[in-house]
């Protein structure tokens, strides 16, 4: 895989073997930790601005769920692509990295539900979260998802070709999720690891995995972690988030204010789903400060 992005990543990409397959991962500077945690179509790279901003005085970890970023991209013979798997690959990581270690929870997009449903698991391991444009329940209010994401979910005719063949579900994510037009060496970066069908893989079943009812494979853990998110409510928590979202819109940012009352919440007014892309230093200095009044000893 070519890499036109290293300039803007100048990071050391370590490995871990996980099943089988090579789990690519960030381990940045010194201090307290702090666990990033992507979605889809994104990869460690998103939190780049973030990972050097806070490296210096933190322990910054950023992995790559397998099939994304430089991960192992399997066929889906050899992995689950299913959310248990994700929260499982998570586990065994932390485990074998930093098992004891106390940890800040940084989430975006998929990485919300897989970052709350490991949090759960690991009560006393988890000391804050910062969420940002991302959900850790069902839809609010029965709301359904948008048209573009029940299509690749529901038509598979459609959906193979389109996200495996023209790899629009992540061309497509670099015009609509971000508020402003990303320099062309963003959106190389962003897309690199996605340069062929059999890397486009985990795309496709993060959509085809979305849970909508309770037949779907991914619905009863879900439920589960919609059903015992109150139990993260002693946690500090930071909301930053991205007003011009198109799939965690408005209604999302709501519930998790709804949720969690206590809960210190920022709505960027000029920024997307990317929200890290769009407003890069104003949330870097937010999620600081709060950092600063919440410290880890």
């Amino acid at each position: 895989m070519k890499q036109p992005y290293r300039h803007l990543y100048p990071f050391q990409s370590r490995f871990m073997p996980i099943n089988g397959h090579r789990y690519h991962y960030l381990d940045e500077g010194r201090g307290p930790a702090i666990l990033m945690l992507h979605g889809n179509p994104t990869w460690s790279f998103y939190y780049r601005h973030l990972i050097a901003a806070l490296a210096p005085g933190h322990r910054v970890i950023a992995p790559d769920h397998i099939g994304c970023g430089l991960s192992d991209k399997p066929g889906a013979h050899a992995y689950g692509y299913r959310l248990e798997d994700r929260v499982a690959d998570l586990e065994t990581f932390i485990h074998r990295l930093m098992p004891d270690t106390p940890l800040t929870l940084v989430v975006h997009d998929w990485g919300g539900m897989i970052g709350m449903a490991f949090a759960l698991r690991h009560l006393r391991q988890i000391q804050r979260l910062v969420i940002t444009n991302t959900s850790g329940f069902l839809p609010p209010a029965g709301k359904p998802i948008p048209l573009r994401l029940r299509l690749l979910r529901n038509i598979p005719p459609f959906a193979g070709p389109a996200v495996l063949g023209l790899n629009i579900f992540a061309r497509a994510a670099l015009v609509m999720a971000a508020r402003r037009r990303l320099p062309r060496d963003v959106r190389r970066g962003l897309i690199a690891p996605y340069d062929r069908p059999k890397n486009r893989i985990a795309t496709l079943r993060f959509v085809q995995d979305i849970p909508l009812s309770d037949g779907d494979p991914s619905f009863a853990l879900v439920k589960s972690v919609d059903d015992q998110l109150h139990r993260l409510r002693h946690l500090p928590m930071l909301i930053c988030w991205g007003k011009h979202d198109f799939v965690f819109d408005l209604d999302y940012f709501h519930e998790w204010q709804r949720r969690f009352p206590g809960a210190e919440a920022h709505l960027f007014e000029d920024a997307g789903h990317y929200l890290l892309e769009d407003e890069p230093r104003a949330v870097t200095a937010t999620i600081q400060d709060f950092f600063h009044r919440h410290p880890i000893e």
